[in-house]
């Protein structure tokens, strides 16, 4: 048991303590405001407070604020230490910064309680974030503080053992259109024809004809190839589905009724995690959440629990409120949609934390580090620089053991020739990559 002093009770680090030391570390934590009983405590022990207490003692010098139960803006103070920036240095204790006040700014998502320009979708833009202006948002820089803490923990408690932690790698997959032609009905074809012809493009004209007269594959069906893969690699994926019934302009997936798409669902349903990918539309209107949500689970016959936000588009607390009150107990929106990397600044699962209420939930978020659409879209990428990208994210997390989830949309695998190369980006990815991880 590791014991944690502080002069003042605080949610705030008791919360960060329990993610970083018991749900990544694997050990038993308690907490205590007695100088008496710390200081008679044989234990391993940490003394977060502005001076020392006991002679065996670990001291971290805190900041304020782990003490404090108000968002205000804060003068985070970022600093380069030899191996990577921290956040809060401290000029005296046993740390070279107040790692829990650090991790807590970054993995409570404290910057985007507070007011900030969005981005062209309304979202909080990554532009604003600290990680990004300081550049570390590249980084899994929580696992890394945390990899080099546990280390001088047990060089000054040697009885104390962390759990070892594993590195694992989850593919997830956003199907937001699950087919290019099919199943549209007349209409939509109808005006996708008009739309190319008078755009001068005859071979979309052609690909729609040969697919809707089944003479050729649809270009966006690409899930036999995808089962293969997963089989091969023993990968076990979550698939997101949008399953609004009415389309818009950003919300523009197959029918939900439309038995095909059914079929589809419980397909990948019978043998794979899935979810629910929350439309546009939903994103203002939580009665019509809690009705995708339902589609979803009279088609699978399955409680849906896990959930990704269309275009990645959440605000805190309000977003995740709604999702939790829905039911939904794994949230994997953790990330940008305009750039790869890490918005948590971590790897690993952790759960969230209501900013505005003070406490800790039951909504598990699931960070991702690297989307196909922001490689392509937003970072210009080509599919080699892609790879180059992911590589370098999959080693980083692998190095402290952390978790890798990714983003993949079904039209880079198909036979679009503008996604030329993403198919065989992600084959080369897990032959050369994930294989020796299996």
């Amino acid at each position: 048991m590791l014991l944690i002093y502080s002069g003042i009770s605080s949610s705030r680090l008791c919360y960060i303590c329990n993610v970083l030391l018991h749900d990544i570390g694997g050990i038993a934590v308690s907490y205590t405001q007695s100088k008496d009983a710390f200081v008679d405590y044989k234990g391993p022990k940490i003394n977060y407070s502005g001076s020392t207490v006991a002679a065996n003692e670990f001291w971290i010098s805190p900041a304020s604020l782990l003490f404090e139960n108000t968002i205000t803006p804060q003068d985070v103070p970022v600093s380069e230490l030899e191996k990577y920036p921290v956040l809060y240095a401290a000029a005296e204790g046993d740390w070279a910064f107040d790692l829990f006040a650090a991790a807590f700014y970054l993995l409570s998502r404290y910057e985007e309680y507070l007011p900030s320009a969005p981005d062209e979708y309304g979202r909080f833009a990554h532009t604003e974030s600290l990680a990004f202006k300081n550049g570390f948002l590249r980084q899994p820089l929580i696992n890394e503080w945390l990899s080099d803490f546990q280390q001088s923990l047990q060089h000054r408690f040697p009885a104390l053992v962390f759990t070892a932690g594993k590195f694992r790698f989850l593919p997830t997959y956003d199907i937001d259109i699950a087919y290019s032609y099919l199943y549209k009905g007349i209409l939509r074809n109808a005006g996708g024809l008009v739309r190319s012809l008078l755009k001068g493009r005859l071979g979309e004209i052609k690909d729609r004809i040969d697919v809707l007269t089944k003479r050729k594959e649809d270009p966006f069906d690409v899930y036999e190839w995808l089962y293969a893969l997963h089989l091969k690699y023993q990968l076990r994926p979550c698939y997101f589905f949008l399953v609004t019934k009415s389309t818009g302009e950003y919300d523009k997936n197959i029918d939900p009724l439309q038995a095909e798409m059914q079929e589809l669902i419980r397909y990948h349903a019978s043998g794979y995690n899935v979810g629910i990918h929350p439309s546009w539309q939903s994103g203002d209107d939580p009665p019509l959440l809690v009705e995708e949500i339902n589609t979803m689970e009279k088609i699978t016959g399955q409680k849906i629990i896990n959930s990704r936000q269309h275009y990645i588009r959440f605000h805190l607390p309000g977003t995740y409120r709604q999702l939790a009150a829905a039911g939904i107990r794994n949230e994997f929106s953790m990330g940008y949609g305009s750039i790869n990397g890490f918005r948590a600044s971590i790897a690993s699962p952790f759960y969230w934390y209501d900013l505005e209420k003070e406490e800790k939930t039951s909504l598990k978020v699931h960070p991702f580090c690297f989307m196909d659409a922001n490689a392509y879209y937003e970072q210009k990428l080509t599919p080699q620089q892609a790879f180059q990208e992911i590589r370098s994210y999959h080693d980083r997390i692998k190095k402290v053991n952390g978790t890798m989830i990714t983003i993949w949309h079904n039209n880079f695998f198909g036979s679009d020739k503008i996604f030329e190369g993403w198919k065989e980006v992600y084959e080369l990815f897990l032959e050369e990559v994930v294989y020796w991880d299996v």
